[in-house]
């Protein structure tokens, strides 16, 4: 597919209909950033459109829309458009639940429905060519089938009751909740909510909610989006920096670990491999990095390097009075 910023002006115009008909209101300053072109380029794109008859409401301040009951004829598909369809679906497969998955699959059906020959041809070729594998470390939690009722309800803005487990407490709990949104982490799909019963947001893993019931009952509080609340949490956690460097040859006995020790980027420096991340538990660290090492050092912070002598210095010194007692 050509890179967007290499577009034509034909071709962008095209792809600037195609995204007007994808959202209810698109602002001009998304399709700029977008296309990474001027919000003057944005108004004449806009206004070509419309000059070629097709019905955009422009308003001030929000965005433009199409008027509702206009159709084009269905979007003919790339290959590599195509073929990203089919690699979402491998990952779906994987990682959400079985109505997602049906869903997901109808969807495919009227895409390839819609494809050319020798599209669907590729599709089918390349089908058994793409494979989606776990890693050791990931844990399959049983999500209940509660995606897509969960979806429904933060699409239509309702109130959802839910029964769920509470891990801290160990305790059984029925919540009427205000739902924000869903994401994937470390193996697990949680649900951000306003809980009711708590008056506060809260992080629901959805494999510990045990029955979803969307109520009838409308919500018309203004909650953050999900990208702002996870943003602003991150904010609220007190993360500190951590800078190590590690050996070449004990960095595939780390890779998979790294990530659940709050990993940021990585770069090759000489013989070794500058890892930097962002921790919430400076002990947890430690303790972690005393598992090789032998094989590595702490760039920063001070406080990383005391805590983890002081740990070695303690191993040592235990060790010796038992040796010392036989």
């Amino acid at each position: 597919m050509r890179n967007l910023l290499d577009m034509n002006r034909i071709d962008r115009v095209s792809a600037i209909l195609i995204q007007l008909q994808s959202r209810r209101v698109v602002k001009a300053s998304d399709i700029a950033e977008r296309f990474r072109i001027s919000l003057r380029t944005v108004y004449r794109d806009v206004k070509t459109l419309e000059e070629a008859g097709i019905p955009i409401i422009g308003e001030a301040g929000v965005g433009y829309s199409i008027m509702d009951g206009y159709r084009l004829p269905p979007v003919m598909f790339t290959r590599e458009e195509a073929t990203a369809f089919l690699t979402a679906e491998k990952f779906v497969e994987k990682m959400t639940d079985a109505s997602t998955i049906e869903h997901h699959k109808s969807a495919m059906y009227k895409i390839r429905a819609i494809l050319k020959t020798t599209e669907k041809n590729l599709l089918e070729d390349i089908d058994s060519k793409i494979e989606v594998f776990k890693s050791r470390f990931h844990v399959d939690a049983n999500n209940k089938d509660h995606i897509q009722t969960l979806l429904n309800g933060i699409g239509q803005k309702k109130v959802i009751h839910i029964d769920y487990f509470a891990y801290h407490s160990q305790e059984q709990t029925k919540r009427d909740i205000e739902p924000v949104g869903i994401f994937f982490k470390d193996s697990y799909w949680h649900l951000i909510a306003f809980c009711r019963m708590r008056n506060d947001y809260r992080d629901f893993r959805i494999d510990r909610i045990n029955k979803v019931t969307v109520t009838e009952t409308a919500f018309n509080s203004k909650h953050p989006t999900l990208k702002e609340y996870i943003k602003q949490t991150a904010k609220e956690q007190e993360l500190d920096l951590v800078i190590i460097r590690i050996d070449k040859s004990i960095y595939a006995h780390i890779d998979y670990q790294k990530y659940y020790s709050g990993f940021v980027s990585e770069k090759k420096i000489g013989d070794q491999i500058e890892m930097t991340f962002l921790t919430a538990s400076m002990e947890g660290f430690a303790r972690w990095f005393m598992m090789f090492g032998d094989s590595a050092e702490i760039i920063s912070p001070d406080s990383l390097k005391e805590r983890v002598g002081n740990i070695a210095s303690s191993i040592a010194q235990k060790n010796l009075q038992l040796s010392n007692s036989y």
